[in-house]
């Protein structure tokens, strides 16, 4: 028995000596010479500082595997395939990051806070559940995690403040529960060639009386969405906007990810509105949830609500493709790079690489695009100081349930994979941006006229207004699957539009009940408010020097009005 010890001791001993041989620095200047080179924010000398912390840091876990797992986009690709690899070479930590469906990740994590057991070591999920995170305390809060148990594997050159996503993944209490990975948002996309051409400018303004340009709000979208559907450009028919109306999950995201707000549902508030959020939930002052119908001082269903789903009908039926009706969100993304449409309120950033490519009719023979991205258009509803617009910080998680010594690996992992060091190689591959310094790099400056808007936007003080889901909603992942249901039948005809948001409110009230009477979210879980009628709630509201909820507004056809694109570009600079 003593051999045999003596003998597994040795082999240990011989495996993790082979282990440290072929983990360390060397692995790590060749990473930088073949993949970083000067594509980061730090000088050669400050990268292997860096990689040194990580090679020193991740001694204790050398030999160890762990898994974690993301959604399937660019970013996170390159994450899976180069960076993983990379961190596994230079630090000795073997990891696997899967890539699986966005709600295949939501499910794997509901099955770990369900279960305690140890699905995946770290997740990269939507910041939309920072009020689900909070409140369920399943996840780690960040803030105490690299002030203690964590400290001895938090980068000392982590710069927290450097991450623009901060205040998306910062709870009530104060404290950091996630980690943006990579963000996009949600623009007004516009084919810039067809909007400068002086015979549509010259119609246009016979017709309307104004300029064309980018429109300030929906008013002014509709009318130059009427003003190209039909129109022949180059020898074809093109269409006004672009959408999508199948009953399908994509239905949802499509409205959770800030539809609402932009019309000017809710509050006031930056990230997100105050007391009543884009959702048309509404928080009392210990941001416990007590409603999302009108009739308990929510917003769901109220007149900016309706508003804004009846927008979305009428212009997917009158201004858009005939075929996007039945279209989910995947099929619908390429259409606009196909040439055939001026304009679309409803753009993600994430579709940028594929709408850049060499060859495409929307791209110059130079490389530069023949689109826009620009700020959204808000409805008659919004006011300053409100959200504009939606965006997406997919963010490192890491839940309780994971060991504590897998949970420090994998943090390791996703230091890395958003260090200073990467950051700025990883943008560009993926155009997902999350710290502040790699926008402010050269090669971005140098980049953005290929970009159609990307790097102005996120350089510009507009940028403050897109954010993503904030606290207010107490379970995303309950709550969320709710809204495609809901709107599909709105899309499909069955109900009107203030039927659906009536039955969609009334739906997430029944969610917010079951969660106050189990108590599972203790004394910052949902409180139902009393019923009172909608001039009751406004009055309240106005009193206490809130908006939401707003009363009907006559004339829902407020003034268009237009901003030049290059006037507008000119003004964040200033």
């Amino acid at each position: 028995m003593r051999t045999r010890i003596l003998t597994t001791t040795t082999a240990l001993a011989l495996l993790f000596g082979a282990g440290s041989a072929w983990a360390g620095m060397d692995e790590a200047k060749a990473f930088l010479d073949k993949e970083i080179g000067d594509m980061s924010t730090l000088d050669r000398a400050a990268q292997e500082k860096e990689m040194q912390w990580f090679v020193d840091a991740a001694k204790p876990f050398a030999g160890m595997d762990i898994k974690v797992v993301s959604e399937t986009i660019t970013t996170h690709d390159y994450e899976s395939k180069t960076l993983a690899k990379a961190f596994t070479d230079i630090t000795g930590i073997k990891v696997t990051h899967d890539l699986i469906g966005e709600g295949d990740v939501v499910e794997k994590l509901q099955t770990q806070m369900q279960s305690g057991e140890n699905i995946y070591d770290a997740y990269i999920n939507d910041s939309d559940l920072i009020g689900t995170h909070w409140r369920y305390q399943q996840a780690r809060s960040l803030t105490d995690w690299m002030a203690n148990e964590g400290k001895d594997v938090t980068n000392p050159g982590i710069d927290v403040d450097d991450f623009i996503g901060k205040s998306f993944t910062t709870a009530p209490d104060g404290k950091l529960y996630q980690l943006p990975d990579q963000q996009f948002a949600n623009l007004y996309w516009f084919r810039y060639d067809w909007f400068n051409d002086e015979k549509n400018k010259a119609d246009f303004k016979a017709k309307y009386g104004y300029d064309l340009g980018v429109p300030v709000n929906w008013s002014a979208y509709e009318d130059i969405a009427e003003f190209f559907t039909g129109r022949e450009i180059d020898g074809k028919k093109v269409f006004g906007h672009m959408d999508y109306g199948k009953k399908d999950p994509s239905l949802g995201w499509r409205f959770t990810d800030a539809w609402l707000s932009m019309a000017g549902n809710g509050d006031k508030g930056i990230p997100n509105g105050l007391p009543v959020d884009e959702w048309g939930i509404k928080v009392n002052d210990k941001s416990q949830p007590v409603g999302s119908c009108v009739a308990r001082g929510g917003d769901t269903n109220g007149p900016a609500s309706v508003y804004s789903i009846q927008k979305y009908l009428d212009w997917l039926k009158a201004y858009a493709p005939p075929e996007a009706q039945g279209m989910t969100f995947s099929e619908s993304g390429p259409i606009p790079a196909q040439g055939n449409v001026a304009q679309q309120i409803f753009w993600y950033t994430a579709f940028t690489a594929d709408s850049v490519k060499d060859g495409l009719p929307v791209v110059n023979a130079d490389g530069t695009p023949k689109w826009r991205m620009a700020p959204s258009p808000h409805g008659v509803y919004w006011k300053d100081g409100m959200k504009l617009g939606y965006q997406d910080a997919g963010s490192w998680t890491l839940l309780k349930s994971t060991p504590d010594d897998r949970a420090k690996a994998a943090w390791l992992y996703a230091q890395f994979v958003t260090s200073k060091t990467v950051d700025v190689k990883k943008s560009h591959v993926g155009l997902t941006f999350i710290r502040q310094s790699t926008l402010d790099h050269k090669s971005f400056t140098d980049r953005a006229p290929k970009l159609g808007g990307l790097v102005e936007f996120y350089r510009s003080p507009a940028r403050l207004q897109w954010s993503p889901t904030g606290t207010n909603v107490p379970d995303y992942p309950k709550l969320a699957q709710l809204w495609w249901q809901a709107i599909g039948d709105a899309s499909s005809g069955a109900k009107s539009a203030q039927e659906a948001m009536d039955s969609l409110c009334s739906e997430q009230e029944k969610v917010l009940g079951r969660l106050e009477k189990s108590g599972v979210q203790g004394d910052i879980g949902p409180k139902l408010a009393e019923e009172h009628d909608l001039a009751y709630w406004n009055a309240e509201a106005v009193k206490a020097g809130h908006l939401a909820p707003q009363l009907k507004i006559e004339n829902e056809k407020e003034k268009p009005q237009t901003i030049n694109y290059d006037e507008l570009v000119k003004s964040w600079n200033k």
